[in-house]
């Protein structure tokens, strides 16, 4: 179960953080991957390590998912090289931390379009392409702040990033139901990328984790895979519109 030999998996984000984790994971599965993210230079670098993997073969392309020409672009170039897409994980995201009372409106702005928009932009595209064959698995990753608020940091525009991109995968799980299109969310709780790092690492960060996840630590490496994998297999057929935290327990209290 859960092969993805030959498949056709799109990742975005996939230069670094979550993005790179599931691109090897997919990897290890056998699949072909279109890997995008705007540092084409580290994309390359990380090809050989996919390859190595297993990824039966790697295409990078340079693309900003806030940007409707490069996403339009990287689409035309995904299906002419390899006709068709199976998988869309859509994995880029940053954020501008703020709460409700500070924020501007330009972080505000970054924060949507990056975050929320963009993921809305991929599946337009690659929905499209996916459609043609009636067949495709789209992942988005929101977060467990998409469902939840939380005391420790003011994050109010990705909080309603990440809840907008929940709601979003059911609505489009609904629309694309009868295309053979499944769309899924994997709500990650808290995981070493570059963007969290130096938060997870405080003293306080630590304790306030250990307070509020049941597990009492962070989420480790791999331990996101196997839902990316799941999602995204053949087998899971009769999985629309679903939100699966990942989270150790967090939301669960």
């Amino acid at each position: 179960m859960f092969d993805l030999t030959d498949k056709v998996a799109v990742v975005t984000g996939a230069s670094s953080g979550l993005g790179k984790q599931m691109s090897l994971a997919f990897a290890r599965q056998g699949a072909k991957l279109a890997i995008l993210a705007r540092r084409l230079e580290r994309l390359e670098e990380f090809k050989p390590e996919l390859e190595a993997a297993g990824a039966k073969e790697v295409f990078a392309i340079k693309c900003d998912v806030t940007s409707t020409e490069d996403i339009n672009a990287a689409a035309k170039a995904v299906e002419e090289k390899f006709g068709r897409v199976d998988i869309l994980l859509n994995c880029a995201g940053s954020s501008k931390d703020k709460g409700v009372l500070d924020m501007s409106d330009e972080e505000w702005d970054f924060t949507i379009a990056t975050d929320e928009t963009s993921v809305f932009k991929m599946t337009r595209a690659f929905a499209n392409i996916m459609k043609k064959n009636h067949y495709g698995r789209i992942i988005n990753i929101a977060s467990m702040y998409g469902l939840v608020g939380n005391t420790e940091i003011h994050t109010v525009a990705y909080h309603s990033s990440k809840g907008a991109v929940v709601n979003f995968t059911r609505a489009v799980a609904a629309e694309l139901a009868l295309d053979g299109i499944t769309c899924n969310a994997i709500c990650p709780g808290y995981f070493y990328t570059e963007l969290t790092q130096a938060v997870l690492d405080t003293e306080t960060f630590q304790a306030f984790a250990k307070t509020h996840v049941p597990m009492q630590r962070y989420g480790q490496p791999g331990e996101l895979d196997a839902a990316a994998v799941f999602l995204a297999s053949k087998e899971a057929s009769y999985v629309t519109g679903a939100i699966l935290p990942v989270d150790g327990g967090y939301t669960a209290i």
